[in-house]
This record gives C-alpha cells, structure tokens and sequence, in this order.
C-alpha cells in the first residue's frame, strides 16, 4: 500500500484549539468583556427620568379622577332635581320646608322635616321614607338643641347617595346631641336673600320669598316667571366639619370653609335689624359680609348641638343642613354667614373653578368662580323680571 506524501509544513491550516496563536499579522481578537451592572451616576439617572415622568403623570390623572367626581356629582344633583320635578308634577307644587315653631328663638319645632324627607319616594328612596310619619314631628325641642323623634332617629342616620358628593371627604356621620346624622352635599334655593326696596326681605323664609321653597310653601311651577331654565332652585354646598371652634379675626379656617361662619351677633333677621338700622337694603347687608374677617367669632362645626353648620343632616329644616340662597357667588371667599335661623349663602364645592348648580327645568350646569354677584342672585330669583342672563 502506497503512503500519502506528506503535507508540508506550511500548507497546512493553523491548529486551532485554546493555545492556538494567530497567524503573523492578523488582527487581534479581544477575549469577550465580562457582564458588568449599571454604574450608580447611570441607575440615579433612571430613578430621576421616572421621577419626572411620574410627577407629569400624576397632576393629569389627578384630574381625570376629579372630572369623574364631578360629573358623578352633576349626576346626583340631576337626579335630586327629577325628583323635586317629580314631587311637583304628583303634587301640584314644589315640595315645603317646615316651619321651626312659633318662636325661632325659644320655641319649639313644630315638624321640622326637611324637603329632602319628603322627595325620598320620588327618588327610588321610598323604602325608607315609608318608615316616616309626616304626621309626628321630625325634631322637637329648641333651635339651639333639637332632638329627633324616636322613632325616626335610625332612620335619619342612614346616608342617602344621591345626596352626597363623591368630591365632599367630610365625614358623611356625624354626632350632634347624641345622635348620629347622616350628611347632604344639595342644598335648596329659598331665593336671592336681597332686598327688594319696598319693605321685602327674601333672606326671612318664614314668609313668602323670591325662591321656590320657604317655610309651608307651595309654591307651583307656573310661578316661577323667570323661566323654569333660567332659575336655580338648587346647588352643592361643602359639608362642616369638627365641632364648633372659635377662630381668631384674620385666622379662618382654610378654604374652602368646613366651618360656618357664626353672624348673628350683628342681625336679626326676625326683626329685620340690622346694626341698629330697621330697614337694611341689599348694599347693607353687602357691606355687612364683607367685614367678615374683621370679625372673631364661634364658628359652627359638624358636632354642634345647634346643628346649624352646613349639611351635616339631610332630614332637618334648617337654612344649614337643606337649605340655600345666591347671595354669594360660587366658591366665594366669603363664608357661608349664619344669622340666627337663616343667612347669606352660595354655591361651594370641591371641583376646581366652579359649583354645580340645578335649575328648575331639571337641567345642571357648572357656575364659574367668577359669576358676577348681581347676576348670581338674579338666577336665584324665580320672578324677579330681571334681564335674561345668556344659556347656562
């Protein structure tokens, strides 16, 4: 057998193998670079860009999460509204507030329901107000004390959603003379609380007003001369807070106010007195308000025994707990201004730049902050004959 000629050196291919070396002059192949982790200048980096983008994130959802809130909430005032249709439509007239008694300063309740109680079975609420017996008065005692019936102190602890804010984080329980009360965000409209020059005062709802709700009215849809889309007979109101707290001239609380500003020590407004001054005109009480902050008074909490702060019941009568007025634009920085059983009141919220209101066509809409005062109190006036304001 032939033997194969051999192969010389220089023919043949390069060993290959771990201790093999590359040909002369070939290029030099590095050995792989070892896994290495982020540097800490690199992982600071990335924590910050996330932190930006988590800081320009936020403010938008933020937001989305309260136009949720507040259309939820134009919703329920919508839904309120129907109701108070409803009742008008069954009934032939808006539905009444009760009177307080026949001395608002030592008598005693003689009813006190609110209009809130008597719309319940208009707005799929009729299993809890068949529990009630319009009949027997809703509170007795005095206005700086009430005390509910017995039979329906349970009843009045039980919150209502449709009445309630998503926006309001207040406490929706409270606790005032031993009781608990459930809260309400909607307040009705008893008018524009003005003066009308010729010896009426529509801040005084034990008599006839400019509004669609005073004590023991019935007052009917076709009264309202106006027009049913250009009247406000409703609006949210921010829910009190605490207890009665007395805050120093210049030192209120934050805004919006969870507190009532307490006015009566300077209005009267049973015998329409106002400084000494018998017949005050709407400029009067204007200038009367606007000193609010001059003044050191007792600021009405959620737990106060008057019970005279805003919301903190949707079952009693009083301008405090379900009732309003448009004397003060939307989200005004004065306070919602407490004298004896009535006050000077407007539209609050949570929602940035505005309040919802309702109107007496059922319809809702968002009032600006900046509303002006004359125009805000002709809204609430149900036949004042004042100049059409624009579509709302």
């Amino acid at each position: 057998m032939r033997t194969p000629p051999a192969i010389p050196a220089a023919a043949r291919p390069p060993e290959r193998g771990p201790a093999a070396h590359p040909p002369a002059g070939s290029p030099r192949i590095p050995p792989p670079a070892a896994d290495r982790g982020f540097t800490l200048v690199e992982l600071l980096v990335v924590i910050a860009i996330i932190g930006v983008l988590v800081g320009m994130l936020l403010p938008a959802v933020q937001s989305a999460r309260e136009a949720g809130r507040r259309t939820s909430c134009a919703s329920n005032l919508r839904q309120f509204g129907l109701a108070i249709l409803h009742y008008e439509a069954a009934r032939g007239h808006f539905p009444q507030t009760d009177a307080r008694g026949s001395n608002a300063m030592s008598g005693t309740a003689s009813g006190g329901w609110s209009l809130h109680a008597r719309i319940l079975p208009f707005a799929e609420e009729a299993s809890l107000a068949s529990q009630f017996d319009f009949k027997q008065p809703a509170f007795t005692g005095s206005f700086s004390t009430q005390t509910p019936n017995p039979a329906c102190a349970p009843l009045f602890a039980t919150p209502v959603p449709m009445l309630l804010c998503p926006s309001d984080d207040a406490p929706v329980v409270n606790r005032c003379n031993g009781f608990d009360f459930a809260g309400n965000n909607y307040m009705v409209s008893f008018g524009s609380a003005t003066a009308d020059g010729q010896g009426g005062y529509f801040w005084n709802f034990a008599k006839p007003t400019d509004g669609v709700v005073y004590e023991k009215s019935r007052v009917r849809i076709a009264q309202v001369t106006d027009g049913v889309s250009k009247t406000v007979i409703a609006s949210e109101a921010v829910r009190s807070v605490g207890a009665d707290t007395a805050f120093p001239a210049g030192s209120p609380p934050p805004f919006p106010y969870r507190y009532t500003f307490n006015g009566s020590s300077d209005f009267n407004n049973i015998t329409v007195a106002l400084n000494g001054k018998s017949t005050p005109t709407t400029a009067d009480v204007d200038a009367l308000v606007a000193a609010w902050a001059t003044k050191s008074v007792t600021w009405r909490g959620a737990t106060g025994a008057s019970m005279r702060s805003r919301g903190v019941s949707w079952a009693a009568t009083t301008q405090g707990n379900s009732l309003t007025n448009g004397f003060l634009p939307p989200n005004s920085r004065i306070p919602d201004y407490v004298v004896h059983w009535s006050g000077f009141f407007g539209p609050k919220s949570r929602h940035p730049g505005g309040a919802n209101v309702l109107f007496a066509d059922g319809h809702v809409a968002l009032l600006s902050d900046a509303t002006d005062a004359d125009l805000h109190r002709a809204l609430h006036s149900m036949n004042g004959g004042e100049p059409s304001p624009p579509e709302l």
